[in-house]
């Protein structure tokens, strides 16, 4: 058996038991999914929020790049889910609290990166000279820059709220870096 193969027999099983237990996803546009935040993460497969927080289909989007940084393709990204939601006619976080939750790690490949400063500086489509600004190498540091960075979107809402965590890959706890607040005050 192969590794597709294997991850193939995992999904036969998760559906059985999902279909058994009445808790598949309804199809999008019937669906009214509990979504109460957006989590910005990192790729590293030791770092997955739907393990670290115990997330269940329907409570959080996702989104996952190199770091969990905030970049130019990232920010598209919130923008055209917010279109969808629009066309939906379901505005994230229109009926209650909404939290975008900004979460790096420790032990992060993308700190063995600093002596790469072209691929960086393409990464996050910025001069290399503006690299030091991004605190590729201390997650606490980068954290805060990078909730600093969504609250200057004027696109986004807000009243959301906007915090910034950092995951131990060694101690599995997260330290809160920047506590929540809103993206904005009025």
């Amino acid at each position: 058996m192969n590794n597709l193969d294997s991850l193939l027999k995992r999904n036969k099983d998760f559906a059985a038991q999902q279909t058994a237990a009445g808790t598949l996803m309804p199809s999008l546009p019937q669906a009214t999914p509990n979504i109460k935040a957006t989590i910005i993460g990192c790729v590293d497969m030791r770092v997955d929020p739907a393990h670290i927080f115990g997330i269940q289909p329907g409570e959080a989007l996702v989104i996952r790049n190199v770091g969990g940084r905030i970049t130019p393709g990232l920010l598209e990204e919130l923008g055209l889910l917010g279109r969808i939601g629009q066309v939906m006619g379901k505005i994230a976080g229109g009926g209650g609290e909404f939290h975008l939750v900004v979460l790096h790690h420790t032990d992060c490949g993308i700190t063995r990166l600093e002596g790469d400063p072209a691929m960086l500086a393409h990464f996050f489509q910025i001069q290399e000279g503006e690299l030091k600004a991004k605190a590729v190498t201390d997650p606490r540091v980068a954290v805060a820059v990078d909730v600093a960075l969504l609250r200057t979107i004027p696109t986004l809402p807000g009243r959301w709220l906007v915090s910034g965590l950092v995951y131990d890959v060694a101690t599995g706890l997260v330290e809160i870096v920047v506590p929540p607040a809103p993206i904005r005050t009025a």
